[in-house]
């Protein structure tokens, strides 16, 4: 079994790590990918031409064109739980397997929740930056987490996380979630009544905007918003609407509609805008959570089975390579 890993040297260090190398390596042959840019159309086929197994980094989008020039090919192992940009429907046609790893990140993403809450509450970051350019800052009232409103849009492993916190911290909190059995509010009353609105809906088509004009007008005035699931839930230019108007307090950002889920530059340059690059998952414990379960679905497809976090294994047809 040859398997190409198609992280770059840097993605490899921060998101996928030795340990998990080295148990990708009693599998079977890894060849890896030493460029700094994303492998990914061409230059992930011709990477792969001698592979059987890919092992993907969410920089390396499986098209078609990959399940159909790679007849060696026998699955696709996504190291991240997003396969939105794998074809999955040209991999079955072609026989291939795909996988997805399941969510390790939650403690890691909720944590990083209330990080931005207090900080936002606080002035942290303001006054880090003022500090650093050797001014004083001016004094700023802030706001206690205890007896605020949090409202959690989306209550899937992350809300539950967020909302069980959020209580132990003192805080009332409202759901909403269409799709779960749990006490909850209609979407007009959580925003209407929240101190921090926290979208941790799934991106679908469903959900795209989800965050528009309408929904933003809708909040409490000098109510936060933290985002940390999905640039695909907010239209950015509401929201930068909001933030000019006054009408919400600040803004706390870990994904965006930059490439790679990164937040927008422009956005993120505000003062009353907090960001970081995609990192609300990027833990020692989260990554490799992930990481070791590719090790492991790589592990039980050379054995001719299909793993946990199979998206396709009825379409599994190349297995038979294996033999």
């Amino acid at each position: 079994m040859r398997i190409l890993l198609s992280h770059s040297p840097e993605a490899r260090e921060l998101y996928y790590g030795e340990r998990a190398l080295a148990g990708l390596r009693k599998v079977g042959e890894v060849k890896l990918h030493e460029g700094s840019a994303p492998l990914e159309g061409d230059a992930l086929i011709a990477a792969a031409a001698d592979c059987d197994l890919i092992v993907s980094y969410r920089q390396s989008p499986g098209p078609a064109p990959v399940f159909e020039r790679l007849p060696r090919l026998v699955a696709f192992v996504r190291c991240a739980i997003d396969i939105r940009n794998i074809d999955v429907p040209a991999a079955s046609k072609a026989g291939v397997l795909v996988t997805q790893a399941s969510a390790g990140f939650v403690t890691s993403v909720a944590e990083q929740v209330f990080g931005f809450m207090v900080d936002l509450s606080r002035g942290i970051t303001r006054s880090a930056q003022l500090y650093h350019q050797n001014e004083i800052p001016g004094a700023q009232m802030g706001r206690e987490l205890k007896g605020s409103t949090l409202g959690v849009i989306g209550y899937g492993a992350i809300g539950q996380d967020v909302v069980r916190i959020a209580k132990a911290f003192g805080m009332r909190v409202l759901i909403h979630d269409p799709y779960q059995k749990v006490d909850q509010v209609p979407l007009d009353e959580l925003l209407a009544r929240s101190d921090y609105v926290v979208p941790l809906a799934t991106a679908t088509a469903e959900t795209e905007n989800l965050m528009d004009a309408r929904a933003f007008s809708k909040m409490k005035r000098g109510a936060y918003f933290i985002n940390v699931s999905r640039g695909n839930l907010v239209d950015e230019h509401a929201l930068e609407g909001a933030l000019d108007s006054g009408h919400l307090g600040g803004c706390a950002m870990d994904v965006g509609r930059a490439p790679d889920q990164m937040p927008t530059s422009r956005l993120a340059a505000r003062p009353d805008v907090i960001a970081t690059p995609h990192t609300a998952g990027l833990t020692v414990p989260a990554i490799e959570h992930q990481s070791m379960e590719t090790v492991a679905q790589a592990a039980e497809i050379v054995k001719g089975r299909a793993p946990k976090g199979a998206v396709n294994a009825e379409h599994w047809k190349r297995k038979a390579l294996l033999r």
